[in-house]
């Protein structure tokens, strides 16, 4: 790092936990976001301004008015922007030294796959569940750990898969495919501004401490989010024996 490097990360280093060579870590590191709307703005956001080196960020859909609400790395000027591209012009203001790749596309999994072998942690803020199930799938076979978000409505979800652990469940084993496409939108159903922001930075702070390695992961544990009376609970999750994914 160089002199500026050590000014703008001078608080991280300051921590016990991180000091000088987890900074310098951070700045080799690679994270794979997958989404850049509500969730992916802040897990971005924060990545970048903490010194994640580099950043993959995909998103094939363009910026849209009703996404202003909640997508906070996005303005109206971005509007009928790929997300990724705004996203990545936004980064570059806040961090110059951040290296952003786009794709701005719908990956097939061969794709993807590609995409998880180069990332040392990969950020799930997608809103559907064939990319949920194909990340899954995909960090799972390749041993990379996966943080996995959701909000809708005033309701949100955290939780991590480290797959470099062989305890740990995965995705499926939360919520196995039965086949049934009950997606739930914001577009139908809403969503509270900033509860995207919460579960958001909470990934971030995750994402972070696994390429740390430091403190507690929430791998084994679900932690839920009901913004209307700020309650937190925490449900603990087994790997599932049965599991047609990790079992």
């Amino acid at each position: 790092m160089n002199d500026l490097q050590l000014l703008r990360y001078s608080r991280h280093i300051l921590l016990p936990q991180i000091e000088y060579d987890g900074q310098d870590k951070l700045t080799q590191s690679h994270v794979l976001i997958v989404g850049a709307g509500g969730l992916g703005s802040p897990v971005a956001m924060y990545l970048a301004a903490s010194g994640v080196g580099t950043l993959t960020i995909c998103d094939f859909d363009a910026v849209d008015l009703t996404n202003l609400q909640r997508q906070i790395i996005h303005t109206t000027q971005s509007v009928g922007t790929n997300k990724a591209v705004s996203a990545q012009q936004a980064i570059f203001e806040i961090n110059p030294d951040v290296l952003v790749h786009t794709v701005q596309q719908k990956s097939t999994e061969s794709e993807m796959a590609a995409l998880v072998v180069k990332a040392d942690v990969v950020v799930d803020c997608s809103d559907n569940f064939a990319t949920r199930y194909a990340l899954n799938r995909l960090c799972f076979q390749h041993k990379t750990p996966l943080v996995s978000g959701a909000a809708i409505r005033f309701e949100g979800q955290i939780t991590v898969f480290d797959f470099r652990h062989a305890a740990s469940p995965c995705y499926h084993c939360l919520y196995p495919d039965t086949g049934s496409d009950q997606e739930m939108r914001c577009a139908d159903n809403g969503v509270f501004a900033p509860l995207v922001g919460m579960i958001g930075t909470a990934q971030a702070a995750e994402a972070l401490k696994l390429l740390l390695n430091i403190g507690e992961s929430l791998q084994g544990r679900l932690l839920l989010l009901d913004a209307l009376t700020a309650e937190w609970r925490t449900i603990k999750l087994a790997r599932d024996a049965a599991c047609t994914v990790c079992g």
